[in-house]
């Protein structure tokens, strides 16, 4: 974890915790071509029944997956997972793409402020590759997948993420893609825009649904904090 001290104005979200692949960058197509590549060399090609497995996971969950639906001679779950996390860390360092609005987002949020984490089930190798490309000083802190002992769709990460900033977690704002992720943050008791990256996440309470952050900005999400404290 990385931390430095910011503190949000009175009226602001205390916290935006974002996830990462597939919310900040374009890496969840990277993650899904992983282990697409890797299910294809043991033999089972991965379908549409497989995408709750990989889809927000980490390398350990979706290894174990793939290891108890492989073939008989599958490698172990935990050699599978070592040869995801570094097969995906090579595709990420070629390719760090921000996705649309996402710079202006974090530049706003600093500028208010705002503490900003990066809250991600992938390795803490490949959360430090993403955050050096956006910018470490955009960011207060970064939460990997080593840094809890559960983690999502539990919410650990955002739990730890909250402590470490020192605030409380309904006055954190949650930005993710997946319904492994806000699960994970509705589990902790955050507020959660969701932005859909594959697939489609219904709106509920607390949980707003956009298709971009492009027109997204510290006013709406300072509405979205403020609205779910009067639910």
């Amino acid at each position: 974890m990385n931390l430095n001290q910011r503190i949000a104005a009175p009226g602001l979200p205390a916290a935006v915790l974002f996830d990462m692949d597939g919310t900040l960058v374009d890496t969840e197509r990277l993650w899904c071509a992983t282990v697409e590549q890797i299910a294809a060399r043991m033999g089972r090609p991965l379908t549409d029944a497989d995408m709750p497995h990989v889809l927000g996971r980490p390398a350990a969950y979706t290894a174990a997956h793939l290891h108890r639906t492989g073939a008989p001679a599958t490698p172990g779950s935990g050699a599978l997972a070592e040869e995801l996390d570094t097969a995906f860390a090579a595709r990420v360092a070629d390719e760090v793409i921000p996705l649309p609005g996402v710079p202006r987002l974090l530049d706003e949020l600093v500028t208010a402020a705002v503490p900003t984490a990066i809250v991600s089930a992938s390795s803490r190798q490949v959360v430090d590759l993403v955050h050096r490309a956006l910018g470490a000083d955009r960011f207060a802190l970064t939460v990997a997948v080593e840094d809890t002992v559960r983690t999502k769709p539990a919410p650990d990460p955002y739990l730890t993420a909250a402590a470490a900033l020192g605030v409380e977690p309904r006055m954190c704002l949650v930005v993710e893609d997946t319904p492994t992720g806000v699960a994970a943050a509705e589990a902790a008791g955050c507020p959660v825009l969701a932005v859909p990256s594959t697939v489609p996440i219904r709106p509920a309470a607390n949980r707003t649904v956009l298709d971009s952050l492009e027109r997204v900005d510290l006013a709406l999400l300072t509405f979205l904090v403020t609205s779910a404290q009067g639910d």
